[in-house]
C-alpha cells in the first residue's frame, strides 16, 4: 500500500507542477481537473472517501466548468485580432 501511496503523492505532486507551469488558460484548465482526480485518487487511497467525494464534485466538475465558462464568456466578449472593423 505504500508504493501505491508514494505513487500518488508523485502524481500529485507532478499534476499540481503542471497546473502552474501550463500557459494556456484551456489546458490549464483540464490540468486543475487532472489534479482533482489525482487528488481524488489519493484521497480514496488514504480511506477518506467523504472528501475524496467532495473532491471530485468540486475539484473535478465545479471549479474546472465555472472556469471554462468564464473564459468562454471573456473570449465572446472580445474581439477577433483580425478583423479590425476597416473593412474595404
Amino acid at each position: 500500500m505504500s508504493a501505491l501511496l508514494a505513487v500518488l503523492f508523485l502524481l500529485t505532486a507532478a499534476s499540481g507542477t503542471a497546473v502552474v507551469l501550463v500557459r494556456d488558460p484551456g489546458r490549464q484548465i483540464f490540468a486543475i481537473a487532472a489534479n482533482g482526480l489525482v487528488l481524488t485518487l489519493l484521497f480514496t487511497a488514504l480511506q477518506a472517501p467523504d472528501v475524496a467525494l467532495s473532491e471530485l464534485a468540486v475539484g473535478v466538475a465545479a471549479v474546472p466548468l465555472l472556469f471554462l465558462v468564464a473564459l468562454m464568456a471573456v473570449r465572446a466578449g472580445r474581439p477577433e485580432a483580425g478583423s479590425g472593423g476597416d473593412e474595404a
